[in-house]
């Protein structure tokens, strides 16, 4: 009889543009089943934005009449959470935009931001727009992944960064990793109703 390791680990190490996936009972308001994106991780500590916890507010609630209704907000985690902030890939067109990696950037200027959006809607599509991040103390980070509360992908495409459209994210990468990966999407959130 086979036995499957659920050990909720792998070897990759976290750096800015990593995924981090959250083992499957981690009980938290913000990080139960999430999928953070990490934009900063060195030893002055870490910081992301939670990919797949929206709010029930549209752009345009919080931004009247600037940006469409189309876009999604995520609740990015739980520090800072009166801010908005956004990550995109247009590169150099954002003033004081700062890359995090290859393809995506945080940030830049707010107002040349609602002007290119204006001039052309269909830049949405290379934004996200977050309420609050979450973020880690130097070494809290690692102590985390010690304790197998996250699992680390590098690698990843920005079109999954920027994408809003799959509401079971945590669930779909953790098929896509197979094996024991693949049976740990399938746990319900709550081990009681097992």
């Amino acid at each position: 009889m086979n036995v499957i390791d659920f050990d909720f680990s792998n070897n990759n190490q976290p750096e800015a543009g990593s995924l981090l996936i959250s083992e499957p009972f981690l009980a938290d308001q913000y990080f139960t089943r999430s999928v953070i994106y990490l934009c900063e991780h060195n030893d002055n500590g870490s910081f992301g934005f939670v990919l797949n916890k929206y709010i029930d507010y549209e752009v345009e609630d919080l931004l009247p009449n600037e940006l469409s209704s189309e876009m999604k907000i995520s609740i990015g985690g739980p520090v800072d959470g009166k801010n908005l902030f956004f990550v995109h890939s247009l590169g150099d067109q954002l003033e004081n935009a700062i890359a995090v990696d290859k393809d995506i950037f945080i940030g830049g200027d707010f107002e040349k931001l609602k002007g290119l959006l204006k001039d052309d809607p269909n830049l949405l599509k290379q934004i996200r727009f977050f309420i609050g991040y979450s973020g880690w103390s130097p070494g809290q980070l690692q102590d985390e992944l010690e304790e197998k509360s996250w699992i680390v992908l590098n690698g990843i495409p920005s079109s999954t960064i920027l994408s809003t459209n799959d509401e079971n994210l945590w669930k779909t990468i953790m098929s896509k990793l197979g094996g024991k990966f693949k049976v740990m999407s399938e746990f319900p959130v709550d081990p009681n109703l097992n």
